[in-house]
């Protein structure tokens, strides 16, 4: 089992910065990759950003240039930092953890950040 706790979230202004951290414990040791996930009210949740145990990154195409995750091995964390935000990066930021064998994805509880114009 692995458990993922997030924080960070928050309310900011346009153009503003937020980090979000994601704290692993349990068997980290099965994960693959680690990613961030948003959802708004009425939509599907969206990949943001992921990254590999071995580092290699993702993003949508949509938070490029602006958010950067990022991993910290010794304390097990994974970070999204968020800078130059938009009114339309609110939603609710959920961590996954990706186990390859058997395939399995863990979830945190999300946390909310709200960017206002």
């Amino acid at each position: 089992q692995v458990q993922l706790v997030e924080s960070g979230g928050g309310l900011v202004q346009a153009g503003g910065s937020l980090r979000l951290s994601c704290a692993a414990s349990g068997i980290i040791l099965s994960i693959n990759d680690m990613g961030w996930y948003r959802q708004t009210p009425g939509k599907q949740r969206e990949l943001v950003a992921v990254i590999t145990i071995g580092g290699s990154t993702n993003y949508a195409d949509s938070v490029k240039g602006r958010f950067t995750i990022s991993m910290d091995n010794a304390k097990n964390t994974v970070y999204l930092q968020m800078n130059s935000l938009k009114p339309e990066d609110t939603a609710v930021y959920s961590c996954k953890a990706h186990r390859f064998r058997p395939p399995y994805d863990y979830w945190g509880q999300g946390t909310q950040v709200t960017v206002s114009s």
